[in-house]
Formats: structure tokens, C-alpha cells, sequence
């Protein structure tokens, strides 16, 4: 079914959650995410490919080739965020998408407008963040515990 968006429609609250306007509205906003970051990904191709470092001063080659990283990490970033919109294309395509992947619950329109790759509720996404930073937290102490031998842990104090 081909569905026509008018040029000014903007999801709302009021509407039926991913009814199929919706859905297309999305699907065109994460296409033409996806073109996006293929266009400035095909630039940063061109223009690193238009020869080596050709600066004679030290600290000018520094700076280009700190230049030419950070654009390589801005793209392998821009990598991963095509795969979380061929991702969320997919979850349209097999009717999930909308839908917290851990409750089920709808994500809610406005947090998709804002970031349309989200597979969370705002909450659900926070107790995940939590959860992580937890766990980084302990591996950090056992790292630190890991590398003084003379520290015993915080469970040998309760035996004194």
C-alpha cells in the first residue's frame, strides 16, 4: 500500500500509534537519514583519497593526520548508526517498529521524532544505562583490586 504524505504532516499524539501514515513518515525521515550519512561518508572517501600528507612543517603533518583520524572515527560512528537505521527500517517493514524492545510498551512519538532509532522507552533506556553503569563500576573496583595485591577488598575489613 503506497501512502502520500501531505508536505507539512508531523506525527501527532492524537493519532492511532503507527498507524501507517506514521509509519511512512518515519521510514522517510530514516531513509533520508541513511542517504545523509552515505553522502558525507562518500565525500570523506574523496577527499582522502586525493593524496598523502604533503605538509612539509612537523607539527602541520601532526595536525592533518589528527584531522584525517577523527574523520575516519566519525565515520566508522557513522557506520554504526546506518546499521541502527537499516535496523529500525526493518522493524517497519516487520511491524515493530514504535514498540520498546524490553516492555513492550509504545516509545511514544515525540521521542521517535527526536531520535528515530530508539528501541526503548525513555525508562526502559534509563534502567538500562543504570544497569550499565553499574557494571562498569564493579569491573572498574575488580580492575583496581586486580592491580594493588596488598588490597585484600572491602569484604576483608567485615572479617577483623
Amino acid at each position: 500500500m503506497l501512502i502520500t504524505l501531505p508536505p507539512d504532516y508531523r506525527p501527532s499524539e492524537d493519532e492511532e500509534f503507527m498507524n501507517p501514515r506514521q509509519l511512512e513518515y518515519f521510514r522517510q525521515k530514516l531513509l533520508r537519514w541513511r542517504q545523509e550519512l552515505l553522502r558525507e561518508a562518500g565525500e570523506t572517501l574523496s577527499s582522502m583519497g586525493q593524496g598523502g600528507i604533503i605538509e612539509a612543517d612537523l607539527s602541520d603533518r601532526a595536525s592533518v593526520e589528527t584531522d584525517r583520524a577523527l574523520e575516519l572515527r566519525t565515520r566508522d560512528r557513522a557506520g554504526k548508526l546506518i546499521a541502527k537505521i537499516e535496523a529500525a527500517l526493518r522493524r517497519i517493514d516487520e511491524g515493530e517498529y514504535g514498540w520498546c524492545e524490553v516492555s513492550g510498551e509504545p516509545i511514544g512519538i515525540n521521542r521517535l521524532i527526536a531520535r528515530p532509532i530508539a528501541t526503548m522507552t525513555v525508562e526502559a533506556q534509563q534502567a538500562h544505562e543504570r544497569r550499565r553503569a553499574v557494571k562498569r563500576e564493579k569491573q572498574e573496583r575488580k580492575r583496581e583490586r586486580g592491580h594493588n595485591p596488598q588490597d585484600p577488598g572491602p569484604s576483608a575489613a567485615l572479617t577483623d
